[in-house]
């Protein structure tokens, strides 16, 4: 078997919850999500050599302390949530009747966020993050704890099997666990849920 690699997506915070549009904003986990995380937790066995990286927004530090206590993250800003711009913080019933909203809804989401961040350029973000991981933690096994976004990035770009950019959605505790085949290409095992 070749060098395991997992994805966990972060617990819930209260934008979460409330379906907003949660991106740079800093929040933490509410109590529900940190019950998920703890319930998942048999999900998620640590190994002794293996390496953590977090994005270093708060929800995916406190996850990663849930579940890794005796492993201390390594931080990458390169894996942080996409910045939705016009939209954070919102959710749809708020941004209802906003024009700028109605275009990226008609554009399958695939629209710049208005004064967001780039959809190429997050994506290019994540992606040279974790190439920069892979080629700089030897053999180790890797967990990353990070967004939903940054996992769908990753995994439309070197994922073998293609799917759907939005395909690779997961819900908040969920992950996949991978194995790394040549330089920075994933063969997804199967979805940690």
């Amino acid at each position: 078997m070749g060098r395991s690699i997992r994805f966990i997506r972060h617990g819930m915070t209260a934008g979460n919850l409330e379906k907003r549009y949660v991106g740079s904003t800093d929040e933490g986990l509410c109590e529900e999500g940190k019950q998920l995380i703890i319930k998942k937790s048999y999900l998620y066995p640590p190994s002794e050599e293996e390496i953590i990286y977090a994005s270093p927004l708060i929800r995916c530090k406190e996850t990663a302390a849930i579940l890794f206590p005796a492993i201390k993250p390594i931080l990458h800003k390169g894996l942080q949530e996409c910045d939705f711009g016009e939209f954070e913080y919102k959710n749809y019933l708020e941004l209802s009747g906003n024009l700028n909203y109605q275009a990226w809804i008609d554009s399958g989401g695939t629209m710049d966020f208005p004064r967001g961040e780039g959809n190429e350029a997050f994506k290019e973000r994540c992606i040279k993050a974790y190439e920069e991981i892979i080629l700089s933690s030897g053999n180790a096994p890797i967990t990353f704890v990070v967004h939903g976004g940054t996992i769908m990035a990753i995994l439309d770009k070197y994922s073998l099997e293609k799917k759907d950019y939005f395909e690779w959605q997961l819900k908040n505790g969920e992950g996949y666990l991978c194995e790394l085949e040549e330089k920075f290409t994933l063969k997804v095992l199967h979805k940690l849920s």
